[in-house]
């Protein structure tokens, strides 16, 4: 099986998990948690890194402050590639690096500027990386869960049971996403390189306006 690192600022309460508090928004402890990592990734076969960690706040592009932008891109784009810089060059043959995204990450909708935009940067982050990782025997891929059972979703839907309804009936089978239901596609893309460059929709069939 595989050991598990969870980098975040809040505790992982997952039997196995080994938290290494960081603080996404801070180069600086970015830089001290992937010294701690060094050790283990470059003992490891293969490595499985999964940026998920993102800001969603409710804003527009009337609306939207550039410091609140920046602290949004601060997490879902510059921490990605601070971790990136210093773990990518520890990582083997038969790794993978698995951007979690969003429906979002490819359309848009209305409230959530700096979310969208930050979104539609992980998909050409992805991108890039899988022409720079070329011939390297690393692949990578975008994950785009649609409405998934989570706390940043009900927070941003104000913990609303009715709101929450409405948009559970947006897809096929009338119910959110569960988060295991996304673990397991990133468990799977990890396993099978073929997917490399590819960009995947777990969304339930979303009904189109």
């Amino acid at each position: 099986g595989f050991a598990v690192y969870n980098l975040s600022r809040r505790r992982c309460t997952v039997d196995g998990v080994t938290n290494l508090p960081t603080d996404l928004t801070s180069d600086t402890a970015i830089a001290a948690t992937c010294e701690t990592l060094t050790k283990t990734l470059a003992d490891a076969t293969e490595v499985a890194l999964v940026h998920n960690a993102a800001q969603m706040r409710k804003d527009s592009v009337n609306d939207c402050e550039s410091e609140s932008l920046r602290a949004v891109l601060q997490t879902n784009v510059i921490a990605i590639n601070s971790l990136n810089v210093r773990l990518l060059p520890l990582m083997h043959a038969g790794s993978s690096l698995i951007y979690v995204g969003s429906t979002l990450s490819e359309k848009a909708v209305p409230g959530s500027f700096s979310y969208v935009t930050s979104k539609h940067a992980q998909l050409g982050m992805m991108r890039a990386s899988c022409q720079d990782l070329m011939g390297s025997g690393i692949h990578t891929a975008l994950i785009c869960p649609g409405f998934t059972d989570t706390e940043m979703l009900r927070t941003h839907l104000g913990n609303n049971p009715d709101v929450v309804a409405s948009i559970a009936g947006l897809n096929s089978f009338n119910r959110l996403i569960a988060p295991e239901e996304i673990a397991e596609l990133i468990f799977w893309v990890h396993h099978n390189p073929v997917m490399n460059g590819a960009v995947l929709h777990g969304n339930l069939g979303q009904k189109e306006s």
